[in-house]
């Protein structure tokens, strides 16, 4: 294959990768709650939701979910919650691919599966955590990736309410180390979040995820 043609071809991948991020933005709406509370956007009452509930909305309400949705108290998101990636949009399926077989390691890891999000609060409003993945192959537990923690306001919507954030830059490289978390409450077992990275929009383009609880006791990092 002669140059010409190598870069005809990247040129391109990278444009439908553009044209796909764009397209994944707008069938997030507007980063602005939209004056729904929880129960309209769910269509169920917030106290009862499960995170099926959730994975029925469309990408939007996704979006609107976590806007109409509350930071947690810092001091309560302690120990190992369990997780799921939600679907919908146009990247619904490469989100989920990245954060099971490629966010673990930072190579492609077939066996793995991302399965929850650890937390310890060590002060008022700092605190640290990680994440854990299934190797399936071996049935072990890693427990990597470690963030730090903190309530502020949010990066992803425009209205700076406040959030629960994980930040991955100071302990974590390559294309991790533009990622960051946000987590919300929907109700006492039940977490609306959402998280971007760097390369593919930063926080115009989050990708939404689930926390469910109760949580397990805080183990520690491998």
């Amino acid at each position: 294959m002669n140059l010409k043609k190598v870069i005809t071809l990247t040129g391109g991948a990278l444009a439908a990768n553009v044209g796909l991020f764009a397209v994944n933005i707008l069938q997030a709406g507007p980063r602005v709650p939209d004056g729904r509370s929880m129960a309209e956007i769910l269509g169920v009452n917030p106290e009862k939701a499960t995170w099926e509930d959730v994975e029925r909305l469309n990408r939007r309400d996704t979006m609107q979910l976590f806007y109409a949705a509350k930071a947690p108290g810092f001091e309560k998101m302690k120990g190992e919650y369990k997780a799921k990636v939600l679907s919908g949009g146009v990247l619904g399926g490469s989100t989920a691919y990245f954060t099971h077989h490629v966010f673990p390691t930072g190579t492609l890891t077939p066996s793995t599966e991302w399965v929850g999000k650890a937390f310890m609060p060590e002060g008022e409003n700092e605190g640290w955590g990680y994440n854990l993945f299934l190797d399936k192959k071996t049935g072990k537990v890693m427990r990597t990736r470690k963030m730090l923690t903190k309530i502020g306001p949010t990066t992803i919507g425009t209205d700076k309410s406040d959030s629960f954030h994980l930040d991955y830059a100071p302990h974590n490289t390559g294309l991790v180390h533009g990622m960051h978390d946000e987590l919300r409450q929907v109700n006492e077992d039940l977490f609306i979040c959402a998280g971007y990275m760097g390369f593919s929009g930063g926080p115009l383009n989050p990708g939404p995820f689930v926390l469910i609880g109760p949580p397990e006791e805080w183990v520690g990092m491998d």
